[in-house]
């Protein structure tokens, strides 16, 4: 059985990051018996501080062990003023910490981004990938996932556009190769 970690780059509960990581979550369960999803929460992690790598954080100490048993990640996040969200690096920089110790270091990540603007978030992506690369992990790249217009092919938190989820579920079906 593949452990997937899940991060949602929003902290939003109504977040249309949410909602498309639902929907990519449940193509994956529709392919494979193989995998199980689990959400790493990051909204109650403390702004990483070098100060805190001698110190014992129980919410730091949570993600890390979620993130070092993962066998992949997926990262499905907005874009926020043309980057990403301070929450989801400073995830990232927590499971980077302490120096010597990262637990990204040889592991598989996909990136989904979706907006309710016209470039879907690529500028998000593009930088989750350059911080992610520097830290080791073997990032998926094809299909780029790029959600434009986000917003549109939402209803009630459902896809409702079958373009889309056609997209997505040829999107879990590589993730799932890309993983194995």
């Amino acid at each position: 059985m593949k452990n997937i970690a899940l991060i949602i780059g929003s902290l939003r509960k109504d977040s249309i990051n949410r909602h498309y990581a639902n929907a990519i979550v449940a193509e994956l369960e529709k392919i494979t018996s193989d995998m199980s999803v689990n959400e790493v929460r990051i909204a109650d992690l403390p702004l990483y501080n070098q100060d805190f790598d001698e110190q014992t954080i129980d919410s730091y100490e949570r993600v890390r062990q979620q993130l070092s048993q993962a066998d992949g990640i997926l990262i499905v996040t907005p874009e926020h003023n043309r980057t990403l969200p301070s929450a989801l690096k400073n995830v990232i920089d927590i499971g980077s910490r302490p120096m010597g110790k990262s637990v990204w270091t040889g592991k598989t990540a996909a990136v989904v981004t979706a907006s309710p603007g016209t470039y879907g978030g690529i500028n998000a992506a593009i930088d989750v990938r350059k911080v992610m690369q520097s830290l080791g992990v073997q990032m998926m790249i094809n299909p780029e996932v790029y959600l434009a217009k986000a917003n549109d092919n939402l209803t009630n938190g459902k896809l409702s556009s079958e373009r889309t989820e056609k997209f997505l579920a040829s999107f879990a079906r590589s993730f799932v190769e890309f993983v194995k």
